[in-house]
């Protein structure tokens, strides 16, 4: 069994770590991860790991060491439990490793939850594992890149429209080009069309922004001044950049109407910003919101809503996105680490395949 470790306190540090086979219980499986996609969501994951326990769902039983949680398909090469049989492929929360210890819970015909004890008490969203049927290997890179940000991007577009947007007539996105962003320009452009969609950038991929369709508008970071301020705007920051936010709050002000903050694409810049003008930032949390939506509507329902939605986006998706594949457990290690340096770019999905087999 392989995984790849990272350093805590030093994400460029990693190594690729080998252990003996699990052994199984009764009422256990054993997951053979086939593919995963790598992408910005997994390096947040990595960056806020301790503070919201990211690093507890794959433990390595090293303090200093963890195993950064993906998203993609795997598939069942043991299995000690009645009514899931070898041979089954599942799509869920997945370690950067060649295989995973499950032991299903709340075994349905769509899926099951890993009633591990390590990972009692951590989100629902992240160990629901769905069951996959003939018929659903379509686009599934697209699935493995988007969806789990696409419920994000979902997710917050539905807060902001239950609260009426609070009164505001455009958003503002930083890190425009981000697979989140891009989703919830693109809910929004479908639910709220009566508000402006305005996306922030930097000037190497202003193009892909606007080749998106997505925005109303798109401007670079460096001059804010081209966007209009004057109208009353709800902010989503995906940029994690404290001096960006700052002059947001500073340009908008008082027809700022909402800060919203949601991971940390520019990692070196993730600190705080100090006093800024307008209202306070606040976190989303994105497992938290899904939950309180699942509880109000129901899981299928919920499901169903985002289904719609993504299935709508992943059709405009092959406009400007271009998988990648990669095999090798070097190449695999360089994904990650220039996804860390924020070196790749947005046009680019990258979709990470283990070999079982070793190198």
């Amino acid at each position: 069994m392989q995984s790849l470790w990272v350093k805590k306190n030093d994400l460029a540090q990693t190594r690729w770590h080998e252990s003996d086979a699990p052994v199984l219980a009764d009422g256990q499986i054993v997951l053979a991860v086939e593919k995963y996609a790598l992408t910005a969501n997994n390096i947040t994951y990595a960056v806020v790991g301790d503070g919201f326990g990211y690093w507890n769902f794959f433990p390595t039983g090293d303090d200093q060491w963890g195993i950064v949680p993906v998203w993609g398909f795997a598939k069942v090469v043991a299995s000690e439990h009645a009514d899931i049989a070898v041979g089954e492929r599942v799509y869920g929360y997945l370690p950067m490793a060649s295989h995973l210890l499950v032991t299903p819970a709340n075994v349905q015909d769509s899926g099951f939850v890993d009633g591990a004890a390590h990972r009692q008490g951590l989100a629902i969203i992240y160990n629901q594992y769905h069951r996959l049927g003939t018929g659903e290997g379509a686009h599934e890179a697209e699935r493995a890149i988007f969806q789990p940000l696409f419920t994000t991007s979902f997710l917050i577009e539905h807060f902001m429209r239950s609260n009426d947007w609070f009164g505001a007539e455009a958003l503002l996105m930083t890190s425009a080009s981000s697979k989140t962003s891009l989703g919830l320009a693109m809910v929004a452009k479908n639910l709220s069309p009566a508000i402006k969609r305005i996306g922030l950038t930097s000037a190497g991929n202003k193009a892909f922004v606007e080749q998106s369709g997505l925005y109303d508008a798109v401007a670079i970071y460096d001059d804010l001044k081209a966007v209009d301020a004057d109208r009353a705007t709800v902010s989503v920051d995906f940029a994690g950049n404290g001096q960006l936010l700052a002059d947001i709050h500073a340009r908008w002000g008082d027809n700022l109407k909402f800060s919203s903050l949601v991971g940390a694409t520019h990692i070196e810049e993730r600190g705080g910003a100090g006093e800024m003008k307008g209202p306070k930032p606040e976190l989303f949390f994105a497992p938290t919101a899904a939950e309180s939506l699942m509880k109000e509507i129901g899981p299928a329902a919920f499901r169903a809503q985002v289904d719609e939605q993504f299935s709508a986006f992943v059709k405009g998706a092959s406009a400007y996105l271009t998988i990648e594949d990669m095999t090798r457990r070097d190449a695999l290690q360089t994904a990650y680490l220039a996804m860390l340096a924020n070196e790749v770019a947005p046009s680019r999905g990258l979709m990470c395949h283990m070999e079982q087999s070793g190198a």
